[in-house]
């Protein structure tokens, strides 16, 4: 089978791949080494395999890496500034909305489109966001305490930096 070449964006840096036609984005990010993006049930069902596809969660799973060429990606990986935690990481640690581990990645991807879009979500909100992802642990309370309080902070770091621009 013939390889073709795909160039997209992944956490910031261009990646030029070559990929076989049937490859799913879920199997070609890990044999890339993006390995936050989790194999769970391969039906689009449980959203460990989330990414951000042009700023949308996606279920990486059930899109062939070719439909990916000229995209923008976010995974776990490129969520964090450097050694800086993303507020939404920081909440999640902060609130012990992480146990075993597998679903968060998918969640806080979940979470930054929610709050991209939607920077003042209701608790109602954030469940809907995170519908998608199945988890075992936590019980979901404490992913979407972790959710609120990352939209509060960033909010109140928003305005602070408002009030010192002035």
């Amino acid at each position: 089978m013939k390889n073709i070449q795909i160039t997209l964006t992944v956490n910031g840096q261009s990646k030029h791949w070559a990929i076989a036609p049937g490859d799913l984005l879920l199997d070609v990010l890990r044999r890339e080494g993006y390995y936050g993006v989790k194999r769970g049930c391969e039906t689009g069902e449980c959203g460990a395999c989330t990414v951000l596809l042009n700023d949308k969660p996606i279920d990486s799973c059930l899109m062939f890496a070719a439909q990916a060429d000229g995209c923008q990606i976010l995974t776990i990986e490129g969520v964090a500034h450097g050694d800086q935690l993303d507020p939404i990481q920081e909440a999640f640690l902060d609130h012990g909305a992480t146990q075993c581990g597998f679903c968060t990645p998918g969640m806080i991807l979940n979470a930054k489109a929610l709050l991209e879009h939607h920077p003042h979500p209701t608790e109602d909100d954030v469940r809907n966001a995170l519908s998608g992802n199945l988890c075992r642990c936590t019980g979901y309370s404490k992913p979407v305490e972790a959710v609120l309080a990352a939209a509060q902070s960033i909010s109140e770091h928003a305005h602070r930096g408002k009030v010192r621009a002035r």
